[in-house]
């Protein structure tokens, strides 16, 4: 027997429950198809939980296009929903001279995306907010932030379920085909289904080109590839030395190895980038010693044995390394040429921030 549904969203991590969420208000009925036992035990369970300002991302890209609207929209859903979330604000620094120029081109691009509240610092001010840190000169961005990212995600699923949405855990995605009526699913777990369904979301993070391979008539062209950028964190032990997050200049792959801050006041450095051939959380502590040597350029009184080995997370990254950072890839009808699919691929960072502005896109390819 196969049921009948409006809308399936594989993947119960932050953006497909924000996309479920969305889909459900409008009024569809939704299943939410998740192969583990739990919402967000994926990337969602492994990032900085920072609610990013929008600094980084080149005009024209989607992380730019949505990445603020989704920070107004997460800070105005925390605060009507009470999830815990502090506007900390962080320091992007220069830690030499010869970096001011990268400094000024992360005010110019920001700009560009309307980022305008970027306060330019010299040594001194930085000095006088920061007394731990040492720089060329800074930028302070007053409206990054962090949050309690598993309270945003039970809040987005109460959301959804509160409009008629049903979660599926431990209901890994077996298969599918596409026909005249819909596109059909194969569910496994301890309860298999099959489905139907006039929408199909793939937002499975690290899996989605998984799922979409699973799908029958998918276009093989319209999957892209897939690289591991594993990213690993260490903790601080003793008493935390900034008031802020501090971001050195960005570099390739990445952001650089920065500080942050959790709401329980724990400071934590990473993610660094290591490509690897396959998804591995184990951090390596031999990478301590390059933490240290990162992190005394902005911090040159970081004590020796002050690092512990914290957490990794694993980044879905659409080009190789030595590619210059790329940009998510959400692959609607107009794409395929298949109505009522949608592939979201490469969903990394800012991906939490931007998650409701996120479902909103999806959303609007599909109506």
């Amino acid at each position: 027997m196969t049921d009948t549904t409006d809308t399936i969203v594989v993947g119960a991590g932050v953006v497909g429950l924000a996309i479920a969420r969305a889909m459900a208000l409008a009024g569809d009925d939704v299943v939410i198809i998740e192969a583990e036992d739990a919402i967000g035990t994926g990337l969602s369970a492994r990032n900085s939980e920072v609610i990013h300002a929008g600094l980084y991302y080149p005009e024209g890209t989607l992380k730019a296009q949505l990445c603020r609207p989704g920070r107004d929209a997460l800070y105005a859903f925390c605060d009507s929903h009470g999830i815990a979330h502090k506007r900390i604000g962080k320091l992007v620094v220069a830690t030499a001279d010869d970096e001011l120029d990268a400094l000024a081109d992360v005010k110019t691009k920001a700009e560009a995306c309307g980022v305008n509240d970027l306060e330019p610092l010299d040594p001194d001010q930085v000095r006088a907010m920061e007394p731990a840190v040492k720089c060329s000169g800074a930028l302070l961005s007053p409206s990054t932030g962090i949050v309690d990212s598993h309270g945003y995600m039970l809040a987005l699923q109460g959301d959804a379920e509160s409009s008629g949405a049903v979660l599926a855990l431990s209901s890994p995605l077996e298969g599918g085909s596409i026909g005249k009526d819909g596109i059909t699913v194969r569910v496994g777990g301890a309860e298999p289904m099959t489905l139907t369904c006039r929408r199909f979301i793939n937002s499975a993070g690290l899996g989605a080109q998984a799922v979409a391979t699973a799908i029958e008539g998918l276009p093989a062209d319209s999957i892209p590839p897939l690289f591991y950028a594993k990213g690993n964190y260490f903790t601080l032990s003793g008493k935390r030395p900034f008031q802020k997050m501090i971001y050195p200049v960005p570099v390739q792959g990445g952001l650089g190895t920065h500080s942050t801050l959790d709401l329980a006041g724990q400071t934590k450095f990473g993610p660094d980038v290591e490509w690897v051939d396959s998804p591995d959380y184990t951090v390596d502590p031999a990478r301590a010693d390059m933490f240290y040597r990162a992190i005394r350029r902005y911090w040159p009184d970081l004590p020796d044995g002050a690092l512990q080995p914290g957490y990794v997370g694993v980044r879905p990254k659409l080009v190789p390394e030595g590619t210059p950072r790329g940009d998510w890839d959400i692959r609607g009808p107009e794409h395929h040429g298949i109505d009522g699919l949608v592939n979201l691929f490469g969903i990394e960072s800012p991906g939490l921030t931007s998650s409701l502005a996120i479902a909103d896109y999806v959303s609007g390819l599909l109506r």
